[in-house]
């Protein structure tokens, strides 16, 4: 298999540099129109997608991103792996606003979306005990130190709904929790990722200090597109740098992302709906064939 990075960018990133025989595609999925169009190319010898989450303009708030559309065309494309760029908030003192982190764990708060692309007439459950690939994270890092931009190792993301920001109080509630950043676009992302076999990473950037800090009382929306304009050249940088940390052919991942639905579906042969089954194709593929 050919390894194929899909890229999704978050509030600030809208293009990535240096892709080779560009070109904006219209995706067609079952789930509805992705966030916009996915710029195909090359980098560095290995083909990507690019996705702006929010789409070019940022017509669509956190809580519309059409989050199962977006994966399902990452996956109808062929993408093996997915890095997610994402703007975020700190909860802690040592992540501060600039600084870049590559997320582990996720505390899903959000409510108002639709978090899996099984439900009736194929019901299925896959593991996101471990919801990103350590592999993809290794090479984002090594991407990162040459590229000479420092990223934090590990952190647990607050998925909160927004579109506001939080109150004082849920800020330190999230940080009593052992919550690192929140942002607002994590969840469910990671979830339907998984759920469609691509090995995830999450590279958070930080744009401020939530509303917890003391001598930080509220989100500051002017500085935080300030830091978000900063913050997304050293984003591309990082992508820039990805490809040569990536093999050309895509090996079985080590920790199983590639394999999550072996064992999940649980509705029996004879009882899917087909009509379900119909849109759940490609995410399904491999499962079914094998």
């Amino acid at each position: 298999m050919q390894t194929m990075i899909g890229v999704i960018g978050g509030s600030g990133v809208y293009q990535i540099d240096g892709l080779e025989g560009a070109s904006w595609v219209k995706v067609a999925t079952p789930w509805g129109k992705p966030s916009d169009e996915v710029l195909l190319g090359r980098l560095g010898g290995i083909p990507m997608a690019f996705l702006p989450r929010h789409g070019r303009g940022h017509p669509h708030s956190p809580t519309s991103v059409p989050y199962r559309a977006n994966i399902d065309a990452l996956k109808r494309l062929g993408c093996t792996d997915v890095v997610a760029v994402s703007a975020v908030g700190s909860l802690r003192e040592d992540y501060a606003p600039g600084d870049f982190v590559l997320v582990d764990q996720f505390i899903d708060r959000t409510f108002a979306r639709e978090k899996s692309f099984f439900g009736p007439g194929c019901v299925a459950h896959v593991s996101v005990a471990h919801p990103t690939c350590p592999r993809l994270g290794a090479a984002c890092l090594a991407a990162a130190a040459s590229a000479g931009i420092t990223v934090h190792n590990g952190a647990t993301y607050l998925a909160m709904e927004g579109p506001q920001f939080s109150t004082l109080a849920e800020s330190r509630l999230y940080r009593s929790w052992g919550a690192d950043v929140i942002g607002m676009t994590g969840m469910p992302e990671a979830k339907l990722a998984r759920e469609a076999e691509l090995c995830y990473a999450s590279l958070a950037m930080v744009t401020d200090y939530d509303c917890w800090h003391q001598d930080h009382g509220a989100v500051d929306v002017s500085v935080v597109l300030q830091t978000l304009a900063a913050n997304a050249q050293n984003a591309r940088s990082l992508i820039a740098a990805l490809p040569a940390h990536l093999s050309p052919e895509r090996d079985p991942c080590p920790h199983g992302c590639d394999t999550a639905l072996t064992h999940a579906l649980i509705t029996a042969p004879d009882a899917r709906d087909p009509a379900v089954m119909a849109r759940l194709d490609p995410i399904t593929a491999r499962v079914l064939k094998d």
